[in-house]
């Protein structure tokens, strides 16, 4: 009996070894939760070419959108642990959904295997062009001249730009109504065709238009100022002190992952994450390069969903 076990005790680990050796020899599939277009597509399209020629194998970008995130998030939770599933997530899919929604078909921390934090990114608030607002605080007097008339563009119920809009929306005391649109990118044309007046949106679907003169950027919505546009003032500083909102993204996959494989993978994206390319390629996005361990990501998560569950409760945003 004793013989079996050890034995059975050797050759799984024979086996998980030998998995983690020859990991990865096939496709890997990188899950995002939205639309192209979008922080979420743009940057994991990046990273992705870059891991494919690395590992010699392809990783490829599936957009699977829906539902505020969840649709994506519940295929992963539900995905063989093995490493060629992964999520590109973000503060939306687990810290936001986490409060946002009663009842969700995962658990956002315990199905879920943390692997590295990749990016983080500031939220653009840009209007419509026509809009007389040149200013955040020109922006909240018309909202309250205009209360119950001003409305303001989101990717989709639940998502961080949508929690923005609400968060705004308590912080300035004004009267506001919702568009939800499905992802930054049709959300953020929809402000140029002026069908709303503003969004709170992602850099990449917002800097080439503010560029060439078809939306207005009023703010950032990180505690200091962005690179990418160093003449645009915080909203804190502009008109709202307190209002910090900073969009985290990571890979994470299914819970149960073994470890050597976690390993593999999170030093790939760090070695895609340090490179000159992306890093370059990251600061025309407007976006910050990150590394972590799986331990720093997984308190890191931990304390987004306590973090932004509160901003969820304050401002009384619900999906469901």
């Amino acid at each position: 009996m004793i013989r079996r076990t050890i034995a059975a005790v050797f050759l799984a680990v024979f086996t998980t070894g030998a998995s983690a050796q020859a990991y990865p020899n096939k496709t890997i599939r990188l899950v995002v939760a939205f639309p192209p277009g979008g922080v979420s597509d743009v940057l994991s399209r990046a990273i992705s070419a870059r891991v494919s020629q690395n590992i010699g194998h392809q990783m490829v970008v599936d957009n699977r959108p829906g539902a505020g995130t969840t649709i994506a998030s519940e295929f992963i939770a539900r995905s063989a642990p093995d490493g060629y599933t992964l999520y590109f997530c973000d503060a939306t899919t687990h810290a936001i959904n986490a409060s946002l929604y009663r009842k969700l078909p995962y658990d956002s921390l315990k199905d879920f295997t943390t692997i590295s934090l990749l990016a983080s990114t500031p939220l653009l608030l840009v209007v419509n062009a026509a809009l007389p607002a040149k200013s955040v605080p020109e922006l909240i007097a018309l909202a309250k001249a205009r209360a119950g008339q001003l409305n303001y563009a989101s990717s989709g119920n639940g998502t961080i730009v949508h929690l923005a809009g609400e968060s705004f929306k308590t912080m300035a005391g004004v009267d506001l109504l919702h568009v939800p649109y499905k992802g930054s990118a049709p959300a953020t044309l929809a402000v140029i065709a002026g069908e709303v007046s503003f969004i709170f949106s992602t850099m990449p679907a917002a800097l080439p238009h503010v560029k060439s003169g078809k939306l207005r950027a009023l703010a950032v919505t990180t505690p200091a100022r962005v690179a990418a546009v160093q003449d645009i003032p915080t909203l804190a500083e502009a008109a709202l002190p307190g209002f910090d909102l900073v969009l985290y993204s990571g890979v994470i996959g299914p819970a149960g992952i073994p470890g050597e494989i976690v390993g593999r993978i999170n030093a790939e994206f760090a070695k895609v994450i340090n490179s000159p390319e992306i890093r370059d390629f990251f600061a025309t996005q407007g976006a910050t390069p990150i590394t972590s361990t799986p331990e720093q990501f997984a308190s890191h998560m931990r304390a987004e969903v306590a973090k932004l569950g509160k901003m969820v409760r304050d401002s009384g945003a619900k999906a469901d």
